[in-house]
């Protein structure tokens, strides 16, 4: 399988299989990440506009100089931004800061509305979140309208579960493009997988390496996979999310990590068979859950 496999979206349009995820990347290492990735031969990078580096995202793309019909750029409209009169303000700010003219996927960042104005996570004086009434139906309805801007090729959604997509497809004209979520073989999610699969929505997976310094990464049963074919941990997952028919987008700083990243490999029956030994008859294990930092349940 090669790094420069693409899939099609249900626009017609096709989205790279691999790309470099900026989530946690600081602003002052972030240019150069991009930079190292689009030399080492990435065309998919992921942004959001609450990552807080959009700007430098943005001029390493620009730099870079290669066309811009080659590459695949994904932002996202943050929780304040829900109220349908937010959304296009907010999809201009993040092409502002990108300093780009469209991006190719525009995706709602997550199912849930904050308090609508700067504050990017607004709380009241105990602390506790302050949400906006807005129905995640209204927010996509108004994402809707964005195509016909040109200033996003597609749209879609981020850690949707099945509830929250038949919500949307209930009203959608426009079926998502992409469903962006946590998946690795510690928390696979298969039946969301064949959902999305049914619906025509490609999936991306984030932290497909687990969190930063998380266990997965480190386990025996992916380091004997990773040692059979002369290679390294990291790709040995990259390879099991390719080959379930998911972008995967790891996120690094570190340039040797994002050329290494790009190395490829084919995992065999055996070797997909011991990382879904993985979670069998096991709870699925999260890195980034609502519940943990802001106290809300969504996936369930």
């Amino acid at each position: 399988m090669s790094l420069g496999r693409i899939a099609k979206l249900n626009t017609g349009a096709t989205i790279p299989l691999f790309g470099l995820g900026t989530w946690q990347s600081k602003r002052n290492v972030v240019k150069n990440a991009v930079k190292v990735a689009l030399d080492a031969g990435y065309r998919h990078i992921d942004a959001a506009w609450i990552y807080g580096n959009e700007k430098e995202v943005g001029e390493a793309i620009r730099e870079s100089n290669i066309p811009r019909e080659q590459l695949f750029i994904t932002t996202k409209l943050w929780n304040n931004s829900h109220r349908p009169e937010d959304v296009l303000p907010a999809l201009e700010a993040s092409l502002e800061n990108l300093g780009l003219e469209y991006v190719d996927l525009y995706l709602m960042h997550w199912p849930i509305a904050f308090k609508s104005g700067s504050e990017a996570v607004a709380r009241d004086e105990a602390g506790k979140l302050i949400f906006e009434d807005v129905d995640i139906t209204a927010t996509y309805l108004a994402m809707e309208k964005l195509i016909e801007t040109g200033k996003t090729k597609a749209i879609g959604v981020s850690n949707f579960s099945i509830k929250n997509l038949e919500k949307i497809l209930a009203v959608a004209k426009i079926v998502p493009a992409a469903n962006q979520v946590e998946l690795h073989p510690e928390n696979p999610q298969w039946e969301l997988l064949e959902f999305c699969k049914a619906k025509g929505i490609h999936v991306t997976a984030y932290s497909p390496l687990g969190s930063t310094d998380s266990p997965l990464i480190k386990r025996d049963e992916i380091s004997k996979i990773a040692a059979k074919h002369n290679t390294n941990n990291a790709n040995v997952l990259i390879a099991w999310g390719q080959q379930r028919g998911t972008s995967v987008i790891p996120k690094s700083v570190t340039e040797s990590r994002i050329i290494s990243n790009f190395k490829d490999i084919e995992l065999d029956q055996e070797d997909l068979a011991a990382l879904k030994a993985l979670t069998e008859g096991k709870a699925p294990h999260r890195y980034c859950d609502p519940k943990d930092f802001w106290g809300i349940e969504i996936f369930n």
